[in-house]
């Protein structure tokens, strides 16, 4: 039975770890946590907020998920949405799920993020 989500996993392009913290920590506002050693050899970084952990692995032949996301639950998320759009990302409204306030943007590499709004 499940009773939990760990984590979910997005491609990156390799090198560009320094982009991920940019924008999973510098805006996002999470925390990167230390990968085991012999998963830190092959790249990428995982972050953490509160239960909520995202990990990027280094994939070769990269591209972006346009389709297929993980979905944040936030709170600010007036102060989240000026700072990703002051940091230059889209936000895009979606009021397709009646009495749920959310929005979409792209993380650094073009992937789609879900932001569900809790205020």
């Amino acid at each position: 039975m499940i009773t939990a989500l760990d984590h979910v996993q997005l491609a990156m392009p390799t090198g560009r770890e320094a982009e991920a913290r940019g924008f999973y920590i510098g805006v996002l506002g999470m925390t990167e946590m230390e990968k085991p050693p012999t998963l830190a050899k092959r790249g990428g970084a995982w972050f953490v907020s509160g239960n909520a952990q995202v990990h990027l692995g280094v994939e070769q032949d990269f591209h972006a998920a346009k389709k297929a996301h993980p979905a944040l639950c936030i709170s600010q998320s007036s102060a989240l949405r000026e700072k990703l759009a002051n940091a230059g990302y889209p936000t895009i409204d979606d009021h397709a799920i009646p009495g749920t306030k959310r929005f979409y943007t792209e993380d650094c590499f073009g992937n789609r993020i879900e932001l569900i709004c809790q205020d």
